[in-house]
């Protein structure tokens, strides 16, 4: 898959998970958002800086202590320098949630269309309620349903969130952030009760179609490698890997 493109997904996906409460660090972007997504509380290494590897971990091991969180650190194939992730291994930081990032077209072909059940439809919401419908069905404490709709109500990049519905009744979300050609789906979520039945396939199909109304060319979303039903629906949908990233922490407690 073309570097390049990969790259300004990369740079999207940072933009579009970007917390208030993020600072620089000697070429470091360093996260300390309270909330679920792991993407806004760790460090990614986007420039190589000049400090010592270990001076650095220790000036950020003091952003994270003042934030009551553990440090993680982000590793990606665009992380610097190249021998980041040795380096960490070698300190005796463990790697955890190997991750997905997949790539696939706004249109999907007809073929892998699943279309809205009858008596169901989807509706826009707002980031706050979202945070809350999705917090529910995971379990999330109400501090980090409320951290979510605080980094996606002021994030650089506005998201759009969607409920899937049976009159009243709400059996899925998902959400998506567009920047220029490109568009990201994420937190699609289908309520337990509801699963099985095709509805995170219809629903990611309506949202590819409105954000290819809206000028995206190209969508990409974020999915733990371990979730082989989620993977299953994407790829029907068309989306193929395009590169993989892992956390790793010193903090035996992290997950």
């Amino acid at each position: 898959m073309n570097a390049d493109l990969l790259s300004r997904i990369e740079d999207a996906s940072l933009n579009a998970s970007a917390p208030p409460q993020q600072r620089w660090m000697d070429g470091w972007l360093v996260r300390f958002s309270p909330g679920k997504a792991k993407r806004a509380r760790c460090i990614n290494a986007v420039a190589p800086g000049r400090l010592p590897l270990a001076d650095k971990l220790r000036l950020a091991q003091g952003v994270f202590d003042d934030a009551a969180l553990p440090l993680v650190v982000r590793i990606t194939p665009f992380s610097q320098p190249e021998k980041l992730d040795d380096q960490l291994q070698t300190m005796g930081m463990r790697a955890l949630d190997d991750t997905r990032v997949m790539v696939g077209p706004v249109v999907v072909s007809s073929s892998h269309v699943k279309a809205l059940p009858p008596g169901c439809h989807i509706e826009r919401t707002d980031v706050a309620t979202y945070a809350n419908v999705v917090g529910e069905w995971r379990g999330s404490p109400p501090e980090q349903c409320a951290a979510q709709a605080q980094r996606q109500a002021l994030s650089p990049v506005p998201y759009e969130g969607w409920l899937f519905k049976r009159g009243a009744e709400v059996l899925a979300c998902g959400q998506f952030a567009r920047e220029a050609d490109l568009v990201g789906l994420y937190d699609v979520f289908t309520a337990p009760q509801a699963r099985g039945q095709g509805l995170a396939n219809a629903l990611c199909t309506a949202l590819l179609r409105m954000a290819a109304a809206q000028g995206a060319a190209t969508a990409y979303l974020q999915v733990e490698a371990k979730n082989k039903p989620a993977r299953a629906v994407y790829h029907r949908l068309g989306f193929v890997d395009g590169y993989s990233y892992h956390y790793r922490t010193a903090d035996p407690l992290a997950t």
